[in-house]
């Protein structure tokens, strides 16, 4: 599946796009690219996936394309 970094993730991670195969839900994401990126575990963002902001754990399937945002405010 498709991984985007929007903001001052790219820098966390140091790309604006990772395929990772083999995650089942967005726990699991999680906790893999927090064991890649550390720095990753102390940011806040938000979960989009297929360009829906999701909360808390969700299935996910091989062609869903996963955003990390860090937080916004509108105005």
């Amino acid at each position: 599946m498709k991984i985007l970094f929007f903001g001052q993730l790219v820098e966390v991670v140091g790309t604006k796009e990772l395929i990772i195969e083999g995650i089942t839900d967005i726990h699991a994401l999680t906790s893999s690219l927090h064991q890649q990126f550390p720095l990753l575990a102390q940011s806040k963002y938000v979960v989009a996936v297929d360009q829906e902001i999701v909360s808390g754990n969700q299935h996910l399937h091989e062609n869903n394309i996963v955003a990390l945002m860090p937080p916004f405010s509108g105005g």
